[in-house]
């Protein structure tokens, strides 16, 4: 193991001893010391461990923005464990789609059965008599297991092909807080889940909010003088159209980085923000949960290539390649390809899915962009089907299939329109005979999607949305709608 790769599990030890009362997490209602954070995983760890949770099985964590979330967490890196978190609001049936693909050993936050598998609920307290001091050393195969809708709709796993260990040595400067940094964002997306626990592991603290709201994360940004924050371009704008005495009434000025990611930020919103903080103060980046290369851009760079998300970091190499595989030159719109400095196949673990991959070790997840003469990547449309509403990747044929379930529902095809605030909002075209109403299908969904999948506006047809090859028209409906009604 290289000398500068430190596992998890022996930093949080290390904090526990060397700064026991420093407070690594922060809540509004809670604070948690580093000694508390390693004695409160140890008891939860054993708990674990009578479950059955043993080296490189996976602990579905269906928890919230509280203390609790963390806990699990270590507790299951604690014996070589990968968790696997999942949104607290998850729909039961979600919920078991994505458990039978994952097949934990346990399942955290949920009251009653699922399956054969133990569950335990949110508020569960392990048996006060088991030890709370330090467990045998073991390093999970994977740092976590993040979930995706998966583009048919049928979810998958996404794991990091690096173990659970940090390098001291190189630390992401994004995501090392001097002081601290906030995380308004769920902790089951990647951006707040690396921005957490990258404080985490700097010796820094994290200020985690249970939800977003705009107002409140400047005061928290004030109140924690807070250095770093990840925001998505949802938050950022939300933040932005707060009333002008809102936003100048507080101390901004111990920030230093603010990152935009998730999906890209409109270039009015990027400006607006570079006009309000400094350019210095903002970046941008791009790069899949995969983690086969990323890109970065700051401030001063955008203003030089506006709309851009950066250049190639890390080593990594990016090429544009067409649908035959053939590279286009700079300028030309395909879909992003990526190389990691590590070589073909060595960042990421997929279970549920294949690879997108070429003969020659290139891989994409299906985003589509251009690169500039200089190498600046510009995101043409984050994926052909993928609707990226709130930084949230949402994928049609999860909600197509929800929907279809409806009797009186023949076809149905979901698509991003435009939107200031989101970014793209979701909308739903439905193939019927029956004047079905709104009300009627969002009631249909609620026992099948989380609120966040349901369409914002729903739109009734009599004719077919599918060509003669029986494929669906998405592009062309997509475009006459924008064209026609726009956001």
């Amino acid at each position: 193991m290289p000398m500068t790769k430190v596992p998890y599990v022996r930093l949080i030890h290390q904090f526990a001893q060397n700064t026991p009362r420093r407070v690594a997490l922060e809540f509004e209602d809670a604070r948690v010391t580093c000694l508390e954070l390693e004695r409160r995983s140890n008891r939860l760890a054993r708990a674990y461990a009578r479950y059955g949770v043993g080296q490189g099985d996976l602990v579905t964590i269906c928890l919230p923005n509280v203390p609790e979330y963390f806990f699990a967490c270590v507790a299951a890196w604690k014996l070589g464990a990968v968790p696997n978190p999942l949104s607290a609001g998850l729909p039961d049936s979600e919920r078991k789609a994505i458990v039978e693909r994952a097949d934990p050993a346990l399942i955290v936050g949920v009251r009653g059965a699922l399956g054969q598998r133990p569950t335990l609920p949110p508020d569960f307290e392990p048996d006060p008599a088991l030890p709370d001091t330090p467990l045998p050393e073991k390093v999970a195969p994977h740092e976590r297991a993040l979930t995706s809708g998966g583009s048919t709709g049928v979810p998958k796993l996404i794991m990091p092909g690096n173990p659970a260990l940090y390098d001291i040595d190189n630390p992401s400067p994004l995501f090392t807080p001097r002081n601290a940094m906030l995380v308004p964002g769920p902790l089951y997306h990647a951006g707040p889940y690396s921005a957490a626990w990258g404080a985490v592991f700097a010796g820094g603290k994290a200020v985690v909010m249970h939800r977003f709201d705009a107002a409140r994360c400047l005061q928290l940004i004030e109140k924690h003088r807070i250095d770093r924050v990840f925001f998505v371009p949802t938050m950022l704008n939300r933040i932005w159209r707060l009333p002008a005495q809102e936003r100048k009434r507080h101390d901004l000025s111990s920030l230093e980085i603010v990152v935009s990611g998730g999906a890209p930020c409109p270039q009015w919103l990027m400006r607006a923000w570079i006009e309000w903080l400094g350019p210095q103060r903002l970046c941008e980046g791009y790069g899949p949960s995969e983690r086969i290369g990323r890109t970065f851009i700051t401030g001063e760079e955008w203003l030089r290539k506006p709309g851009s998300v950066g250049r190639a970091m890390d080593g990594c190499r990016i090429k544009i390649l067409d649908p035959q595989g053939v590279e286009l030159p700079a300028g030309q719109i395909g879909e992003i390809y990526m190389m990691p400095a590590t070589g073909a196949g060595s960042t990421f673990v997929y279970r549920g899915a294949e690879r997108r991959i070429t003969e020659d070790g290139w891989e994409s997840v299906g985003d589509m962009g251009h690169l500039d003469g200089d190498g600046y990547l510009f995101i043409a449309d984050r994926r052909t089907d993928m609707i990226v509403c709130g930084g949230r990747n949402i994928y049609p044929a999860e909600i197509e299939a929800a929907l279809n379930a409806h009797p009186d529902v023949r076809a149905s095809v979901v698509v991003g329109l435009p939107d200031d605030d989101l970014g793209q909002r979701i909308h739903a075209i439905i193939e019927t005979d029956t004047a079905i109403g709104d009300e009627v299908l969002r009631s249909h969904l609620e026992p099948r999607l989380v609120r966040y999948k349901w369409p914002h506006s729903f739109e009734y047809v009599r004719e077919s949305l599918f060509n003669e090859a029986g494929k669906v028209r998405r592009s062309a409906l997509r475009a006459q709608r924008v064209a026609g009604f726009g956001n």
